[in-house]
């Protein structure tokens, strides 16, 4: 049987290693692209001579999130268990991890962008943590998020939903540049050719040295966010409510429970 078309692309050219998110046209992350990404990364993390991942999206978007179809009762556990298997890969990887973030970036893609080491912006990106207009919420985020951005801004995007552009995500703490689209990769490119110079060794311990102290309580915090996910929300109407409405394209009708 022919194989499935690959939804990442993977390109080693040490001391880089791209990954490259391949599922158009929005680049949703189903379960098969975090399969592909789990796989990926453990492939890179025993590379000695790579230093550096940078993600990016295709030649539209970054990515437009978790596949909403992955929410209902029969896969959401699968989906969470190998969605923050990816995101856990990526906090503890001793590479430098970068986001090349254009188009759409929203839900788990945002997630999967603000968890990088460093981040790189087109200005007129769109960024969002939309999962509380499905009766949802976003567990990276909630977790993490109010470190970059502080806790009021993470409040309100997290309980609004609300879209901000690149230059916005920059000014929050989101990013660190926010340029041109056409620009973009040539700022990347910088930075990727400055750690270029340097020893993957000493990257991949000073990188160590800094997240030691947040990365015990971002993984504890994540756990606990997971088990409120499954055993909380998930029983609520209203998140059943909210993934089912978006699968049939109507509005949701809230039951306050």
């Amino acid at each position: 049987m022919p194989q499935p078309p690959k939804s990442i692309l993977l390109n080693t050219e040490p001391p880089l290693a791209r990954i490259t998110l391949a599922h158009p046209p929005q680049n949703v992350i189903d379960i098969p692209m975090m399969e592909e990404l789990s796989a990926a990364l453990s492939q890179v993390e025993t590379q000695t001579e790579i230093s550096t991942i940078l993600f990016r999206g295709n030649e539209q978007h970054f990515s437009a999130g978790v596949d909403v179809a992955a929410h209902t009762p029969d896969k959401v556990r699968e989906m969470l268990v190998k969605f923050h298997a990816v995101i856990r890969s990526i906090v503890s990887a001793k590479k430098v991890t970068i986001a090349a973030v254009h188009g759409n970036c929203m839900g788990g893609g945002a997630e999967l962008a603000m968890v990088c080491d460093m981040v790189f912006t087109a200005r007129d990106a769109h960024w969002a943590f939309p999962e509380i207009k499905l009766g949802c919420f976003p567990p990276v985020a909630s977790v993490g998020l109010a470190a970059l951005v502080g806790q009021k801004r993470a409040a309100e995007l997290i309980l609004t939903g609300r879209q901000i552009s690149g230059a916005e995500a920059l000014v929050m703490g989101l990013a660190n540049a926010a340029v041109n689209d056409d620009e973009l990769a040539a700022v990347v490119d910088e930075t990727v050719q400055r750690l270029a110079q340097l020893s993957p060794a000493s990257l991949a311990v000073t990188k160590k040295a800094i997240y030691c102290w947040d990365a015990m309580h971002f993984d504890k915090g994540l756990a606990r966010a997971e088990q409120i996910y499954l055993e909380e929300l998930m029983k609520t109407e209203d998140a059943q409510e909210g993934i089912k409405a978006w699968l049939e394209k109507r509005q949701a009708t809230w039951k306050a429970r």
